[in-house]
């Protein structure tokens, strides 16, 4: 693709002599310019995608993946089997979720409560790996499991009673009451989610039912799935089953937020993506002062014989070669950076003194990152594409360069 001759004229523009420290500065600009551009945006790309990740498995943590509301439907009896035959490797549980409101020691708290069926409770991870608290042995009828937040907001500690109000009625000669029923916290969890944690409460299926005034037909059904991501393809063959219930995914509850994570995403690779073309303008600026003060030497040049094809490719391979040496050194950087994320938040934290990533603001105990390769291999060619329309554009002028005036005078 490119002769000796033009590698050597290339590598000989690489080397400015000492009258031209000018344009050794630029190059330098423009090298250091690429490699943060490109680094920075590994960095930024693999903490999003680490963000995401984490958040994605925290929340398929805390939701089944795909749920079935009767929908003013009654659930039949015999459609839990029918799910089993037709979908393979799926785990149905039935719950009862509802508003009330939770008392204790002259407080009161509005939150959501859930019914869970106990033999299910494996597939529930938020109680097999969240639990600070207390005991699964001990999730018995009449207790409870808290948040972590709702406890401490209300004092409470695993052996308290505390009285669950739902939004059911019970009429009297006295009018109408919100069914209540003292239970006993038997546990309590921490997720890392502080809405979460705030304004939940497990209890036991029968208890819900009962305090709700439902009867066995009005449970949902949640389905948990060894791939949580084929959730919408589950969703859409079960809702062909039965259009009157209403199936919805982990990905219908969190979609705004999911889109948001994947604006964000995009928005501060466009952003970021200008460093790279302002390093670009060095190349360029660097390109054309080279080429003009190299306006005699292209004379001679083209007076031995040389075309101006290839006077032009030595002086593009010049501004692609920074482009190419930059991108490759702002990759390592940024994947060595990207590994070492934590580490490094631990150590500014400390010289700081000041906290980088508080876990109560996004959810997280570490700075996540993850390194998609697909992600470095577009950052790559981003930066390849910019470093080579920004040589291509000084070098293309060449041809209308009036060497012979450059001769004139020698």
């Amino acid at each position: 693709m490119f002769t000796k001759a033009e590698r050597l004229i290339s590598f000989r523009n690489l080397r400015p002599k000492k009258k031209e420290g000018f344009l050794k500065v630029i190059s330098i600009f423009s090298f250091l310019g690429i490699t943060l551009g490109v680094a920075i945006l590994i960095i930024v790309m693999s903490v999003m995608n680490g963000f995401k990740t984490d958040l994605t498995k925290k929340i398929l943590g805390l939701n089944p993946h795909i749920i079935i509301q009767s929908n003013s439907f009654k659930i039949e009896k015999g459609f839990e089997e029918t799910l089993k035959k037709k979908f393979q490797n799926i785990n149905i549980s039935r719950t009862y979720s509802g508003e009330g409101i939770v008392v204790s020691n002259d407080n009161a708290k509005g939150i959501i409560i859930k019914g869970i069926n106990t033999n299910n409770i494996k597939n529930l991870n938020i109680l097999n790996q969240n639990i600070t608290s207390g005991s699964l042995k001990e999730f018995k009828k009449n207790t409870v499991f808290i948040g972590a937040e709702l406890a401490f907001n209300l004092d409470l500690k695993v052996g308290d009673k505390i009285n669950l109000m739902s939004s059911a009625f019970v009429a009297t000669p006295f009018g109408g009451f919100p069914k209540q029923d003292t239970l006993i916290i038997s546990g309590i969890f921490r997720t890392g989610f502080y809405e979460f944690d705030k304004n939940f409460v497990f209890l036991n299926l029968s208890d819900s039912l009962s305090i709700f005034d439902k009867e066995e037909n009005d449970q949902n059904l949640e389905i948990y799935l060894k791939d949580p991501m084929k959730a919408d393809i589950y969703k859409n063959e079960i809702q062909k089953l039965n259009p009157n219930y209403f199936v919805y995914s982990w990905t219908d509850l969190h979609k705004s937020f999911f889109s948001a994570l994947k604006v964000e995403r995009n928005v501060m690779f466009v952003i970021l993506t200008l460093i790279l073309i302002v390093a670009a303008f060095n190349i360029i600026s660097g390109l054309t002062i080279l080429i003009k003060n190299k306006t005699k030497e292209i004379a001679i040049l083209k007076t031995l014989g040389l075309s101006n094809k290839s006077i032009k490719k030595s002086f593009f391979l010049t501004g692609f070669t920074i482009g190419f040496i930059a991108t490759l050194t702002g990759i390592i950087f940024g994947i060595i950076f990207s590994l070492n994320i934590e580490k490094i938040r631990i150590f500014l934290s400390k010289v700081f003194n000041f906290e980088l990533f508080p876990s109560d603001v996004y959810f997280l105990e570490k700075l996540p990152s993850e390194i998609n390769i697909y992600a470095v291999f577009i950052v790559f060619i981003f930066s390849i594409i910019i470093s080579a329309l920004a040589s291509y554009i000084p070098s293309k002028n060449i041809s209308k360069m009036k060497t012979f005036r450059a001769l004139k005078y020698e």
